[in-house]
């Protein structure tokens, strides 16, 4: 088996890789290499099998095919202009995360294989005048252009798997926490950088109010979910393709209180809470009441308590001095 990961250079990307390497098999079949592609040079993964590292820029059409060319049994579509860029720059969140993903797809389409096609939305594309709670078959009705390009993107997928191009999936996912490394233009970075930065005895700044509540999702089990999502069934999925990943919803409050409980008080006194109102208006724009049953039945999981969220930073990703 042969498996790409497009956006194999980011945080989700190089977890799930390196997760991959570990397990050796996917979908009941022998991994014998995997392609990690990004637009810069990946890291490098170890792993029992063949690893290629390359660049691709799913913007170009041209250059996705030359990624596919060789063929491949397993794509994971991870790439995406976040939500903070694209809401700035229309031009760019169109190019990589509406029409990156309908090149991904036609360079998909082309190979005549049918690959299984894992695609990461997200949670944005729920939003306004949705009554709650949001469940699976909530209509979509994003607030940023971030959202309905992931929507956009949903809607091809699921077009793609009607017609027997792809075998797709489409997973909703809840904001990544505690995320390594540093700050990107997502406008959700701080529901890291408020535990990450603390942890590694910096400042952070948190631009809500302690009673403001999200839907996480650790790294950890998120890769494991993509691991899942990509051996789910066709036909186990239905006429939608797409679905929410599980996640919990937790206040900043509790967030940090649970920090606390792992990392002792010392991380909590160097949050500063500063009034951001442009990150507000995107945040404040997405949903809470989130009800990820179709996931929930097909065997993917949420994390037990935001506790652990911070115990896989501190175990995984924190630096070592």
């Amino acid at each position: 088996m042969k498996i790409t990961i497009i956006g194999g250079g980011g945080l989700v990307g190089q977890k799930l890789a390196r997760a991959l390497a570990a397990r050796g098999t996917l979908r009941d079949q022998t991994i014998d290499s995997m392609v990690l592609a990004d637009v810069v040079d990946p890291a490098p993964v170890e792993a029992p099998f063949a690893v290629t590292r390359t660049r691709c820029d799913i913007a170009d059409r041209a250059s996705v095919d030359a990624l596919l060319a060789g063929g491949t049994d397993v794509i994971y579509l991870l790439a995406a202009i976040v939500s903070g860029q694209a809401e700035e720059d229309l031009d760019l969140g169109m190019a990589i995360n509406m029409m990156g993903v309908f090149n991904v797809l036609e360079s998909a389409r082309a190979l005549g294989t049918c690959p299984v096609m894992v695609f990461t939305s997200s949670i944005a594309v729920y939003g306004g005048e949705v009554p709650d709670p949001i469940t699976d078959h909530s209509f979509l009705n994003p607030q940023t252009s971030y959202g309905a390009q992931k929507a956009i993107g949903e809607l091809l997928v699921n077009d793609y798997s009607r017609r027997g191009l792809v075998d797709g999936r489409a997973f909703r996912l809840p904001t990544i926490s505690v995320r390594p490394g540093k700050p990107n233009r997502a406008a959700s970075s701080f529901m890291s950088s408020i535990i990450r930065e603390p942890l590694n005895g910096q400042e952070a700044i948190c631009p809500v109010g302690l009673d403001f509540p999200h839907y996480y999702l650790s790294p950890k089990r998120c890769v494991e979910n993509l691991i899942l999502g990509a051996e789910l069934d066709g036909a186990a999925m239905g006429q939608n393709r797409a679905m929410m990943m599980p996640g919990r919803t937790w206040t900043i409050g509790q967030m940090i209180e649970a920090m606390t409980k792992v990392a002792g008080p010392e991380p909590a006194r160097l949050i500063r809470f500063e009034d951001q109102p442009e990150i507000q208006r995107i945040v404040k724009g997405w949903r809470f009441d989130l009800r990820p049953e179709k996931s929930l039945k097909l065997g993917l999981r949420a994390d037990d308590s935001f506790e652990d969220n911070v115990r896989y930073y501190m175990q995984d990703d924190l630096p070592r001095s």
